[in-house]
C-alpha cells in the first residue's frame, strides 16, 4: 500500500521480502528498558497483535523483548481485528479481570479508540506523526515514547 501511494510498483518478491522482514523489526531504544522496569510491578503484561500469533511471537523474540511479556493474543483467536471488541475484551477473559483492569499501550489512535470503546483503558505513545483521535474517549495516558508512558503507568495503574 505504502509503495502503490507514492507511485511504485513491488514485484511478488519484493512484498515477499518486506513482509518477511517485519518479524525481524528490531524495538524502539527505549522499550526494552522500559518493559524491564514494567516487570518490576505486579502489572501482567499482555502484546495483543492483528498478527497471526506465530508472526507476533517471532516479532518480540528478534526483537529481543518477547521474555518481558507473559502472554501473546492474537486477534485471530477471536476471528475479529481490532479495532473491534473482540480482541481487548480476549486479554480480559484470558487473565480474567474486568475489562476496565485492561490496559492498553499504542502508537495507534484507531487501536486506542477501540480499547477505549470496548471498556479497557488506553496509554497513546506519540510517536512521531502519531496523533490521538480527536473523536470517541481519550486515552488518560500520552506520552511521547515508551519510557514515558510507562512512568505514567507506574504512577496510575500501581498506586
Amino acid at each position: 500500500m505504502l509503495a502503490e501511494r507514492h507511485g511504485h510498483t513491488l514485484t511478488t518478491d519484493e512484498a515477499t521480502a518486506v513482509v518477511s522482514r517485519m518479524s525481524s523489526l528490531p524495538a524502539h531504544p527505549e522499550v526494552p528498558g522500559a518493559l524491564r522496569r514494567l516487570r518490576t510491578t505486579d502489572l501482567t503484561l499482555v502484546a495483543l497483535t492483528n498478527s497471526v500469533r506465530t508472526v507476533a511471537e517471532a516479532q518480540l523474540t528478534n526483537a529481543g523483548i518477547r521474555e518481558h511479556f507473559d502472554g501473546v493474543i492474537s486477534a485471530d483467536a477471536v476471528k475479529r481485528l481490532k479495532p473491534a471488541p473482540g480482541p481487548y475484551l480476549a486479554v480480559a477473559r484470558a487473565f480474567d479481570v474486568d475489562p476496565a483492569e485492561v490496559r492498553l499501550v499504542a502508537a495507534h489512535s484507531w487501536d486506542v479508540s477501540g480499547a477505549l470503546a470496548a471498556g479497557c483503558k488506553a496509554a497513546f505513545v506519540t510517536r512521531p506523526g502519531m496523533v490521538p483521535s480527536p473523536l470517541g474517549g481519550r486515552p488518560d495516558i500520552v506520552g511521547t515514547d515508551i519510557a514515558d508512558v510507562v512512568d505514567q503507568i507506574m504512577t496510575v495503574d500501581t498506586e
